[in-house]
């Protein structure tokens, strides 16, 4: 059946296709941006590859709330989206400010700067040490599914 195929085709594009492309793409940026050269385009393209596997899940989960038969099933998918954005996002969006606050508070970013060498190897280093981790946890995750969840 057609509608089969393309929901079989869609979950397998954002649910192995593009977290795979993420990796990739992660490890290009950490190598670009060892090198001194432009890397900001592959790091928001592997976020946004990364993305794709959570969206649709969002969308299916909003869309799922309520019968399909429900005149109302585009308001609650709505009132669900606000409810995570205010419940989510904001609250993660704050504690990042209060971080960068603290750190602006102490003079933190004002004395060290990306733009010197050694900064620049020492966190490239970081990212490779901490993206190779998370790739084996995600392997890891893959290759047991839910075997490990109790």
């Amino acid at each position: 059946m057609f509608e089969n195929g393309m929901l079989n085709l869609t979950n397998w594009t954002a649910n192995v296709v593009m977290p795979t492309l993420a990796g990739l793409l992660f490890a290009a940026a950490v190598y670009h941006f060892s090198k001194a050269q432009p890397y900001s385009h592959l790091a928001w393209g592997g976020l946004a590859s990364l993305m794709c596997s959570g969206l649709l899940r969002l969308l299916e989960g909003f869309a799922q709330q309520a019968q399909a038969s429900d005149p109302d099933r585009c308001w609650i998918a709505l009132l669900g989206l606000v409810n995570w954005i205010a419940n989510v996002i904001l609250p993660l969006y704050g504690t990042i400010q209060v971080t960068i606050a603290v750190l602006h508070f102490g003079g933190i970013l004002e004395r060290a700067t990306i733009g010197a060498a050694w900064a620049r190897n020492a966190l490239a280093a970081m990212m490779c040490f901490g993206l190779s981790g998370l790739l084996r946890l995600a392997e890891f995750w893959i290759q047991n599914g839910t075997a490990g969840v109790r």
